[in-house]
C-alpha cells in the first residue's frame, strides 16, 4: 500500500496517509475538520524489499563488474610496486657512491 500526501487548502495542514489503491481520496481535514483536502502529486519512493526472502547478494555487482574492478586494483598495485622498486634502486645507487671530498 502506498502513502499519499494531502494538504488542506484552508489551514495548510500537510500529512501522509497509508491507503490502498482502491480507497477513495480523503476529503475532510483531520486538523480543521473542513472538506478542503487536496491530494498532492509526489515523486514517490524507491522500492524497499524487506523480509526473509531477499538476500544481500541479490544486489551485489555482477561478476563482469567485479573482474573489471579487481583488474584495475591489480594494475594500480603493480604500478606502485614498480615505482617503489625504482626508488629503492636509485637510493641504493646513490648510497653506494664514494664520497668525493
Amino acid at each position: 500500500m502506498p502513502f499519499y500526501e494531502y494538504q488542506c487548502s484552508e489551514c495548510d495542514y500537510n500529512f501522509e496517509e497509508l491507503q490502498k489503491f482502491s480507497d477513495p481520496p480523503l476529503e475532510i481535514c483531520p486538523s480543521c475538520g473542513k472538506k478542503s483536502l487536496k491530494k498532492l502529486i509526489g515523486t514517490g519512493a524507491g522500492l524497499i524489499f524487506k523480509g526473509s526472502g531477499f538476500y544481500l547478494t541479490d544486489y551485489k555487482k555482477t561478476s563482469a563488474e567485479d573482474k573489471t574492478s579487481s583488474q584495475e586494483k591489480n594494475k594500480q598495485q603493480k604500478a606502485s610496486t614498480t615505482k617503489d622498486n625504482t626508488l629503492k634502486k636509485e637510493n641504493s645507487t646513490q648510497n653506494n657512491k664514494p664520497n668525493q671530498s
